[in-house]
């Protein structure tokens, strides 16, 4: 194996293998690196490869740790952590073509784990420069005698030629319900809200940009203090954590006095958890997703895809006027030997012959008056009373601490209460005319349950920070380097960019990534194919697809059919036919020279000049690469012969 075969594969493989760096064990990505610097340094000097003793103890030992460090060989993160160390021991042991060809197999089957981690336009970008450099290193190992630049222009022809196959088999291919091969769990990345929340939960959670779901509104919006997306609910409290609990028997979900309906699409980002969001309180939806009794909208299976579907809400309701008795008994559970002081204000409230009502508005009063502050950075609560510590000690915190002290606060005061968890407000790209909900618009609020109302909203962070729920939560953080780029208050020409990329992305993820059976469905209808079947999907496939390859094939074979015009050869075959005029036919086996003698036998006066002539064809047809000058002058003088008279005369 040559040195500069060697070096491109080398990039090969690194360039496939570094965004998983982020992925790997460190102590994987080091023992990578060692092998690849190693084995580049041992073809600088021309030294002799490891034995294959060492590489196979290295292959176990790795192996090994590689168990323990995950548990098990397969799956997501141990599969593609055991590839990239296969792939590495690989290359010390590169001794022949049939090992390159191995390598340049395995790099394009790197490529494909890329894209468990992340589907995104750059992503798919770096990929497709990673595949040029591997086909480029493939276009070596068959001809190295080829330079750089014609091999690198080899390549791109190589995949420009298989851009339209990959255009019809992804537009044709039949798409099925759920992932095309099963993988394991854990390659789908759980993100977004969880089914618990602890002090400081939601806060983390802010501190991300990435996006939740996008919407688009069939009409006018809805007011942002109207943009509750309404997740799970919890109703558990063990003293620290809120929990959704155990589920329980109830009569389904009431709603009255609907108004303010709006019709709205949402599409949601793979989130690995069975809840759908829509804002409060949804009924209609169009995929299939059952309505809890606490107005949660659920899946039976997670959603482990990007899911686009249509619902409609009413922003003004009465839920569960006629609540059941096991509800709101759920709704008033508490340790009570927690808390001492917050129960003690609450029974206060009580006390004073106010109804629920007036204990609520008392409740986000105190919260008023009493100095507490909205961050994003709240003290940590350590001791088992956090929510005493909080209401009279620390009085910083985020959205989490409100609402769980407040539905504390509540129930103390034997008012049924709850957690609910979701997103709240959205910001607006006018490029794409949709809103962007991201993790950072993660909150949480509570819903106490009224006679004669049902269930009301009471968001106590309104009551800290009203700008949270009127702006966004950088109006609301006083020192906002801590939230994420995208949740910054940015120049309008970054916002601009940013906003323009995120409507590329968005179209990407709709119609390349979210390209699922329903599209397929939709796009080859419009194309005149609504009875389609998979059968006839595969039999369409097939069709294009062979014609696709014909075409391309009567393109490359065209010099085959193709004729190209021999001027000297056209010029001769004019002359002989002005002879045969004369009364002298060339016979068609009779070559150059011979013709020429006997032209000379019977007309003398012509011996010369068709000689000449003769001599000048053959030497040109028959002599090797033609003179231009030599060429030219032949047509010049076959051009100009004459016939007058039976006499042909050569001027």
């Amino acid at each position: 194996m040559n040195k500069p075969l060697i070096y491109a594969l080398l990039l090969s493989i690194l360039m496939v293998a570094a965004p998983h760096a982020e992925h790997l064990p460190p102590w994987v990505s080091a023992l990578c690196a060692a092998l690849l610097v190693w084995r580049a340094y041992l073809t600088r000097i021309g030294g002799a490869l490891p034995k294959r003793w060492l590489l196979t103890a290295i292959t176990f030992a790795g192996a090994g740790a590689i168990l323990i460090e995950f548990h098990t060989l397969f799956g997501r993160e141990a599969g593609v952590t055991l590839l990239i160390l296969l792939t590495a021991l690989k290359f010390m042991e590169l001794r022949s073509p049939r090992d390159a060809t191995v390598l340049i197999y395995l790099a394009c089957f790197i490529v494909i784990t890329n894209f468990f981690y992340s589907q995104s336009i750059p992503t798919a970008l770096y990929m497709l420069a990673t595949l040029l450099v591997i086909v480029t290193t493939w276009v070596q190992l068959n001809g190295q005698s080829i330079a750089l630049k014609p091999r690198l222009k080899i390549a791109a022809t190589l995949l420009l030629q298989a851009l339209p196959l990959t255009l019809v088999l992804f537009v044709l291919f039949p798409r099925v319900q759920g992932p095309l091969w099963g993988l394991p769990q854990d390659a789908f990345a759980s993100s977004g809200l969880s089914d618990n929340m602890a002090p400081g939960s939601i806060s983390r959670l802010s501190l991300s940009d990435e996006v939740a779901f996008r919407v688009v509104y069939a009409g006018p919006p809805p007011r942002r203090e109207q943009m509750y997306w309404r997740g799970p609910v919890l109703w558990l409290f063990d003293g620290r954590t809120w929990t959704p609990g155990r589920t329980a028997r109830t009569i389904a979900p009431e709603f009255t006095n609907l108004a303010q309906p709006i019709d709205y699409s949402v599409t949601l980002e793979p989130h690995n958890k069975t809840w759908l969001f829509a804002l409060d309180v949804p009924d209609r939806l169009s995929v299939a997703a059952d309505l809890t009794h606490d107005f949660q909208i659920v899946r039976k299976e997670p959603l482990k895809a990007r899911l686009r579907y249509d619902a409609r809400s009413h922003l003004a309701y009465r839920a569960n006027l006629r609540e059941s008795e096991q509800q709101i008994q759920r709704a008033l559970q508490l340790p009570r030997a927690l808390n001492p002081r917050a129960q003690r204000l609450a029974g206060q409230w009580r006390t004073e012959g106010a109804n629920d009502a007036a204990v609520t508005q008392a409740a986000l009063a105190y919260f008023n008056r009493e100095n507490f502050s909205y961050t994003l950075e709240p003290p940590l609560l350590t001791g088992m009373n956090n929510i005493d510590e909080f209401l009279f000690e620390s009085r910083e915190g985020f959205c989490e601490h409100y609402a769980g002290s407040f539905v504390f606060l509540m129930r103390a005061a034997h008012i049924p209460a709850r957690v609910v968890t979701g997103y709240q407000g959205g910001e607006y790209n006018e490029v794409g005319g949709y809103y962007i909900v991201r993790q950072s618009d993660a909150h949480a609020w509570a819903e106490v349950w009224l006679s004669g109302q049902g269930w009301v909203r009471i968001d106590p962070t309104a009551a800290i920070a009203p700008t949270r729920i009127e702006r966004n939560l950088a109006a609301a953080v006083p020192d906002n380097a801590a939230l994420p780029f995208m949740a910054r208050s940015a120049p309008q020409w970054l916002r601009d960019l940013r906003l323009n990329w995120d409507a590329v992305a968005n179209r990407w993820n709709q119609w390349v990534l979210g390209y699922n059976s329903e599209l397929q469905f939709a796009f080859l209808t419009r194309l005149g194919m609504e009875d389609i079947t998979w059968q006839k999907l595969a039999l369409n496939m097939t069709f294009v697809l062979g014609l696709v390859v014909a075409t391309f094939a009567l393109f490359m074979l065209r010099h085959l059919y193709t004729q190209r015009p021999d001027k000297v050869q056209a010029a001769w075959l004019r002359l002989c036919s002005r002879l045969a005029k004369a009364g002298l036919p060339r016979a068609p086996h009779e070559g150059a020279q011979d013709y020429a003698a006997r032209v000379a036998a019977a007309r003398p006066d012509l011996a010369e000049a068709f000689r000449d002539l003769a001599t000048r064809y053959s030497a040109l047809r028959y002599g090797g690469e033609p003179d231009e000058q030599a060429r030219q002058m032949f047509l010049q003088r076959a051009a100009t012969f004459k016939v007058r008279q039976g006499i042909i005369r050569a001027s």
